[in-house]
């Protein structure tokens, strides 16, 4: 099973060290797939910066995934409110995929100017292995949803390398 996970701190550049740290969770084990991104919000700017993070699984999910994400999540409700437009339908463009809400609204509320997120999809193990490696660094406050073995394949049908 899948799990996205977004690993929110405190500052908007702790993320990009913690990123560091996924690419050895796994030092002399078999290649994981995973895919995972960046978000970093500096204190005095409007919107955050994404970035996706490389990696060597070619099944890995590609960009058009993290901009439907991070679209919903910090942009779209912005162009909503402007435009007083409903987001709904969206929304359960995710849910359908197994994303639900709750965990858009809990990254939307959480990652806010001044801190910064790695979000990652990975299998439990990896997940494990990540919050592992975070026990000795900056605090970080774990946000996660499930994905069913369904749900991460449509995504990687619709999203994948």
């Amino acid at each position: 099973m899948a799990t996205l996970t977004a690993w929110r701190f405190d500052r908007p550049d702790t993320a990009d060290r913690a990123a560091r740290l996924l690419q050895g969770v796994g030092p002399g084990d078999p290649p994981i797939g995973h895919a995972a991104a960046v978000v970093a919000w500096p204190a005095h700017d409007r919107r955050p910066l994404t970035r996706t993070l490389e990696v060597a699984d070619p099944g890995a999910l590609g960009d058009g995934f993290w901009g439907l994400l991070f679209g919903l999540v910090f942009f779209v409700p912005l162009l909503g409110a402007a435009l007083g437009a409903p987001t709904g339908a969206l929304a359960g463009s995710l849910a359908d995929v197994g994303i639900d809400d709750h965990f858009v609204n809990r990254l939307r509320d959480r990652v806010t100017p001044g801190t910064s997120a790695l979000v990652v999809l990975a299998p439990d193990l990896v997940v494990d292995r990540l919050q592992a490696a975070l026990a000795d660094g900056p605090r970080a406050e774990l946000i996660r949803t499930d994905l069913d073995p369904d749900h991460e394949a449509a995504l990687r049908a619709v999203f994948g390398g």
